[in-house]
C-alpha cells in the first residue's frame, strides 16, 4: 500500500474519525510549543501538559528561560525523562533565539534545527502547529509504527520514512497526516495489541493479522 490513491483513502477515513486534528501538547505561543515538544521526547503528552501547566505560569518569556539558573529549571521539569539534558537544551535554545533571531522562534526548518535539542521531528511540529507551515512530516514512534503496518514504508529510519510519506501525501496534509496517525496509534493501532475490531482501516491494512 504505497499509492497516492490508497493514502487518500486512509486520510479520508482518519479525518472522519478524528476531526480537527492538532497537537495534544498545550501551548500559548511558539516558544511554549518548542519547550513542550522538547520535553515530550520519550515522555507522554499528558505528563508534559501537567508539567507545563505550572512551568508556563512561572516563565512568561524566552528571556525568562534564558536567565533562570539552570538548576532551578532542572528542578521545575525534574519529573520529565532526561530532564537534565532537556533543561540544558531549552535554556541554550532560548539564548540562541534571543541572540540570533530577535527573541522570536524562527519559521524555517533550516533555522530551527540549529537550536540545541531540535531535530526535524520537533521542527516539523513547531512549524505546522505554531505557524501553519508544512515543511515536512513529524515522524514519532506512532507514525513510524503505523506507516510500516499500513505498508506506507518498509524503512525504519525516520528520515527515510518522512521522505516517503512526503512523496505520497499532498503538502497541505503533511501536518494532518502526522496527527491522524498519532491519534489512531494511541487509541486503536497500539504497539502490543491493536484493536482490530474498532479499526476503520482494517480492510486496508496489510498487517491486520498481527
Amino acid at each position: 500500500m504505497n499509492t497516492k490513491k490508497e493514502l487518500r483513502e486512509i486520510m479520508k477515513r482518519l479525518k472522519k474519525e478524528y476531526p480537527g486534528p492538532k497537537t495534544a501538547l498545550h501551548f500559548g505561543d511558539p516558544f511554549q510549543l518548542l519547550v513542550a515538544t522538547i520535553l515530550s521526547a520519550q515522555t507522554t503528552d499528558v505528563h508534559v501538559n501537567r508539567v507545563t501547566e505550572s512551568l508556563f505560569k512561572k516563565y512568561k518569556s524566552v528571556r525568562d528561560y534564558a536567565e533562570v539558573p539552570l538548576d532551578t529549571l532542572r528542578k521545575d521539569i525534574s519529573s520529565i525523562n532526561f530532564y537534565n539534558n532537556k533543561a540544558k537544551n531549552i535554556q541554550a535554545s532560548a539564548k540562541m533565539i534571543i541572540e540570533n533571531f530577535q527573541s522570536k522562534v524562527p519559521k524555517t526548518m533550516e533555522e530551527l534545527i540549529t537550536l540545541p535539542g531540535v531535530a526535524r521531528k520537533t521542527a516539523n511540529i513547531v512549524l505546522s502547529n505554531a505557524f501553519g507551515i508544512n515543511e515536512g512530516i513529524a515522524v514519532d514512534t506512532h507514525v513510524k509504527r503505523l506507516a510500516f503496518r499500513l505498508g506506507l514504508t518498509k524503512n525504519n529510519d525516520p528520515v527515510k520514512i518522512e521522505k516517503e510519506l512526503m512523496e505520497t501525501t499532498p503538502k497541505e496534509d503533511w501536518g494532518n497526516l502526522s496527527h491522524l496517525l498519532i491519534f489512531h496509534g494511541r487509541q486503536i493501532c497500539q504497539a502490543k495489541k491493536p484493536k482490530h475490531s474498532d479499526c476503520v482501516l482494517y480492510d486496508l491494512c496489510p498487517s491486520r493479522d498481527i
